[in-house]
């Protein structure tokens, strides 16, 4: 059976209201990052990868900076455990090597290390804060 739900590369500009729905709901409401920490005016710059259910309703989203770093990964918590983000980051991924990136990074929240371990990020540095949760810096070469 086929995915019930689609991944498409868009700009912010196409995406800006859906993608937003997502990253609030995950990042702001459930996380509680503050707004003006998750609404940093990088976004315009970003290749956006969204994620929508068949209903056309958006279930996750993620970025990549033109540096190559891979951020604001988020899926809805219906949509947890059914390959949602891997789909997000498979998309990413697929795109950053179309365009000849060398490497990626993510500032990888602690829980989450399994996840971009599975996709061959490797950890490098000490933890950190960031928005009140801790993270490490992984880097993947292409």
């Amino acid at each position: 059976m086929s995915n019930p739900f689609t991944v498409s590369l868009v700009c912010w500009h196409d995406g800006e209201p859906l993608l937003k729905s997502v990253r609030d709901a995950v990042f702001i409401k459930e996380q509680g990052v503050p707004a003006e920490l998750e609404w940093d005016g990088l976004d315009d710059g970003c290749r956006h990868a969204l994620a929508l259910s068949h209903k056309g309703q958006a279930i996750g989203s993620g970025r990549m900076l033109a540096n190559g770093h891979i951020g604001r990964i988020a899926v809805l918590p219906a949509w947890r455990k059914q390959k949602v983000g891997t789909a997000i980051m498979e998309a990413l991924l697929d795109y950053a090597r179309a365009h000849d990136y060398k490497q990626v990074d993510v500032d990888a929240q602690t829980y989450a290390l399994p996840f971009y371990r599975s996709f061959g990020f490797v950890e490098q540095g000490e933890e950190f804060m960031d928005a009140g949760l801790p993270h490490i810096k992984m880097f993947l070469k292409l």
